[in-house]
């Protein structure tokens, strides 16, 4: 049984798929011959070599830039810390030419840079007021400077800036945006400082012209972005600050990096508490000097209209109000919506002046500020003679300033005005206009005086005052003829000699000559006579009769009759 084999049929043969299938593989295996083993592996070899380079090309990125000035397809390399990590492919205009396009190749073990937050710049040869930087360049040619970022988003097209960040990625800090209208005050890389310490520089500097403004983006480093708070106030600085204004002459001098090339500066005003720190990203404004930034931190105020009758010639806007010396307002403009209508009441063309009344300024907190209550104080004020006057502040420039006192004669003489909608501040003449009405009158008086009268008299006294003169001299000439005539002359000694004798008189009358000894006993013996006649007159005086009769007790005698004839 085992050497039995079952015989097929020819028929069964054909129809059956096993034999098809032996036949299959032996027909191919008759085709496949050894030879073709080599072509194979060389084609697997080939495709492995460009599959490698395609994958150590690395990635392909976009770059834009103003001006490729320094730029060279197949020349200009990328580098992230001095390590190649790319070169530059090709470079060519935009399809509006408005920038330069470059495509350039990333390596593979630097595509983890290409973030959305890396930076590109273009490091070339420079001077500036931090020094001289990229000299290496000089010789190799600019290049590209890649600095990677911190985000997880993959980006393949980036702008490339002219000058290097101020602030490296990732490193700890404030950023800050700055409003002004100083459009040419502020660079990239300018100084910010605090208290002549730089804490920072200035990233951007962006024009608006539809707001008409600038914005500055600044960067102030960790250890000093708790220097800022929500009362900080940043001005610009130029390093010299000259002003000649109504509060006199004020210089100052900045810091020598200030001085060449400008800077900002910040600080928060004497006036105000420190406040509360800023998050990034927060606004202020920047101020043009630190007067203006101080000023600025009086945000609440009384607005007024001064209807001036002088002229306002060296009143400035920025001018200071002051009552009786202390400041307590801003002069906001001069002048100030000039073609508006006057009030009906006044007979004469004035020039509006626009003032602001800042209580702030006399210690008020802002919080508590009641600018009505305010308003109406000054209301009661102005009944009680409150007015305002232009000063001259400054006789060197000739600078005014508004000025606030009461005035005896303006007392209950006030009436509620508006100009342009906005309350009138009543105002008086000022010193300088009351004394040029007061020449003014003078020269009125002067004018009408007559003067030819007067011209004709004073040539009448001129004519009797030359006489007069004459005469003088004539007497004058006399008495010169009188003193030379030798006559007068001997009158002289004659004069002395007779001093002389009169003299020699008076020596004999001295306490020690005889002529002075008689005159006393002459003196002593008319003493003694007075003495020894003091009883008569006693006598005398008590009965004058004692001198005809010696007997005061006797009958007076009788007169007889005379006899007849």
């Amino acid at each position: 049984m085992a050497n039995e084999t079952p015989q097929n049929t020819p028929a069964e043969d054909a129809s059956s798929p096993a034999p098809k299938m032996e036949r299959a593989r032996a027909s191919a295996q008759a085709r496949l011959s050894p030879i073709w083993i080599i072509p194979l592996i060389a084609i697997a070899i080939g495709m492995w070599l460009v599959y490698d380079n395609y994958t150590s090309r690395g990635t392909m990125v976009r770059l834009t830039m103003n001006n490729a000035e320094g730029i060279e397809a197949g020349k200009t390399l990328i580098r992230t810390r001095n390590v190649e990590v790319g070169q530059v492919q090709s470079v060519r205009l935009s399809d509006d030419l408005s920038h330069a396009v470059i495509n350039a190749r990333i390596h593979p073990e630097a595509e983890a840079m290409l973030t959305e937050d890396s930076r590109f710049w273009v490091v070339k040869p420079r001077i500036g007021r931090e020094g001289i930087s990229g000299l290496n360049t000089v010789l190799s040619g600019a290049y590209i400077q890649l600095e990677p970022g911190s985000s997880d988003e993959f980006q393949r097209e980036f702008t490339v800036s002219d000058v290097p960040p101020v602030a490296p990625t990732g490193v700890a800090g404030l950023q800050l945006k700055l409003i002004s209208q100083l459009g040419n005050s502020l660079r990239v890389g300018d100084p910010v400082s605090y208290q002549g310490y730089t804490v920072g520089r200035v990233e951007e500097v962006n024009f608006d012209p539809d707001a008409r403004q600038v914005s500055h983006h600044v960067f102030i480093e960790k250890p000093y972005a708790s220097l800022v708070t929500d009362n900080t106030r940043f001005w610009n600085t130029s390093g010299i600050d000259f002003r000649l204004d109504a509060d006199g002459i004020r210089v100052n001098l900045g810091s020598l990096e200030a001085l060449l090339g400008g800077g900002v500066t910040f600080g928060i005003p004497a006036d105000l508490p420190i406040g509360q720190e800023v998050d990034s990203g927060t606004r202020f404004s920047l101020y043009s000097d630190e007067e203006t930034a101080r000023q600025g931190t009086f945000d609440r105020y009384i607005e007024y209209v001064l209807l001036v009758d002088d002229t306002v010639r060296g009143l400035k806007k920025g001018a200071p109000v002051e009552f009786r010396g202390v400041r307590v307002g801003t002069v906001a403009a001069v002048p100030w919506n000039f073609t508006a209508p006057q009030p009906d009441s006044r007979s004469s063309f004035a020039i509006p002046v626009l003032v602001r009344i800042e209580p702030q300024r006399l210690g008020v907190a802002g919080a508590t500020l009641d600018l009505d209550e305010w308003q109406t104080r000054f209301e009661r004020l102005f009944d009680i003679g409150l007015r305002a006057t232009l000063k001259n502040g400054n006789l060197l420039t000739g600078a005014l300033f508004v000025d606030l006192n009461f005035q005896e004669d303006t007392s209950g003489s006030y009436t509620a005005e508006t100009f342009a909608d906005v309350n009138v501040f009543p105002t008086t003449t000022g010193g300088f206009a009351q004394i040029q009405a007061q020449v003014t009158a003078l020269l009125d008086k002067l004018n009408g005086l007559e003067v030819d009268s007067l011209l004709t008299s004073l040539d009448r006294n001129m004519q009797a005052a030359e006489a007069t003169l004459k005469e003088v001299q004539g007497v004058s000439a006399s008495l010169n003829d009188l003193l030379d005539d030798p006559e007068t002359r001997e009158v002289g000694g004659n004069l002395n000699a007779t001093l002389k004798e009169l003299r020699t008189t008076l020596e004999g009358l001295s306490p020690n000559s005889p002529a002075y000894q008689d005159i006393l006993s002459t003196m002593d013996r008319i003493e003694r006579l007075l003495r020894d006649l003091q009883p008569l007159t006693k006598t005398l005086n008590e009965n004058p009769r004692a001198l005809l009769f010696d007997n005061l007790e006797t009958t007076d005698p009788v007169p007889r009759a005379p006899a007849n004839p």
